[in-house]
C-alpha cells in the first residue's frame, strides 16, 4: 500500500502548509508563530529538547489540539483559520486527512490486533467491514504480524505494538502520516524494526512529519529537519547540512548534548 500520488508535483500546492500557528496552555505559550511546509512525498523531521513544542505541533496538525491562531492548509483543498473557532466539519476533515502514530502505541487493550486496525476504517470512515478486514490482514502480513491478528496488545512486545500502531494509521489511507517519537518507548533492540518500516514508507513516497531524537535516522530518512525550541522553529534545512553544520548557537548546543550526553 502506498499513496495514490507519492511524487511531489511542482504544479501542485504543498500537501501541508502551516502559517503562524500559535498555542498556549493557560499563561504558557507552547507554540509561537510556527511556519512549515511539506510537499507531497516528502519527510520533515522535528528535533528539539523535551517540552519544546514538537508534540503539540503534531497534535495541532491532526486536530487533537485546537490552535489559538494561525492557519493549516492541506493540499490546497482544505484550509482552517484558527483565528476563529473552526467548524466541526472542517476539523473532522482535517483529522480524516492525517493519521498519528503515538509514542506509547495507544492501542485499545480490550480489542485484538485486527479489531484495533479496523476500528477507524469501519467505525469512523464507515467502510465495508469485509474490505477493511482484507486490507488490514494484508498490512499485518506486510509487517510480519499476520499471525498476531487475534492477539491482544498485552501479548505483544513493544516493537510489535508499535508496528500495529503504524498499520492502524496506514489502514486509514491518510494523506499525511504523523509520528510522535515512535521509538522512544522501545527497548534498544526493538528500535531497528520500527525504523526500517518507517524508512520503507518514506521510500514509497508517503508524506510524513516525524518527531524524533534518532539523529542518524533523521539524516537518512528526512528531506528536511527543523529544530524546535521554546515553541519556535529556530533553524531548518537539509538534514546532512543542519545536523553536521548547524548555524544557530542553540542548535549547536542541543546537538552537542545529544551526541555527547556525559
Amino acid at each position: 500500500m502506498s499513496p495514490t500520488d507519492p511524487s511531489p508535483a511542482k504544479t501542485q500546492p504543498p500537501l501541508l502548509a502551516v502559517r503562524g500557528l500559535r498555542k498556549s496552555f493557560g499563561a504558557n505559550r507552547v507554540l509561537d508563530s510556527i511556519d512549515l511546509t511539506v510537499d507531497r512525498g516528502r519527510v520533515l523531521a522535528l528535533i528539539g529538547p523535551s517540552g519544546s513544542g514538537k508534540t503539540t505541533i503534531l497534535r495541532c496538525l491532526n486536530g487533537l489540539e485546537l490552535a489559538d491562531g494561525g492557519t493549516i492548509d492541506v493540499a490546497g483543498e482544505l484550509s482552517i483559520d484558527f483565528a476563529q473557532a473552526p467548524p466541526k466539519k472542517r476539523l473532522s476533515a482535517l483529522r480524516d486527512r492525517s493519521a498519528m502514530v503515538f509514542q506509547h502505541y495507544n492501542l485499545f487493550p480490550h480489542k485484538t490486533v485486527l479489531e484495533n486496525v479496523i476500528e477507524g476504517p469501519v467505525g469512523v470512515q464507515k467502510r465495508p467491514r469485509a474490505d477493511a478486514v482484507a486490507e488490514a490482514l494484508a498490512l499485518l502480513d506486510r509487517v510480519g504480524l499476520g499471525d498476531k491478528r487475534d492477539s491482544y496488545p498485552f501479548e505483544l512486545s513493544g516493537g510489535q505494538q508499535q508496528r500495529v500502531g503504524i498499520v492502524r494509521a496506514l489502514a486509514l489511507k491518510p494523506q499525511l502520516l504523523l509520528f510522535d517519537e515512535p521509538t522512544s518507548a522501545l527497548d534498544p533492540e526493538l528500535v531497528g524494526d520500527v525504523l526500517r518500516l518507517i524508512k520503507e514508507l518514506a521510500r514509497e513516497g508517503w508524506t510524513m512529519v516525524i518527531v524524533t531524537h534518532e539523529l542518524e535516522f533523521a539524516r537518512e530518512v528526512a528531506h528536511e529537519v527543523a529544530f524546535v525550541d521554546g515553541g519556535v522553529i529556530v533553524e531548518r534545512g537539509d538534514p546532512k547540512q543542519l545536523l553536521r553544520h548547524p548555524q544557530h548557537e542553540r542548535t549547536k548546543q542541543f546537538l552537542h548534548r545529544l551526541l555527547f550526553p556525559f
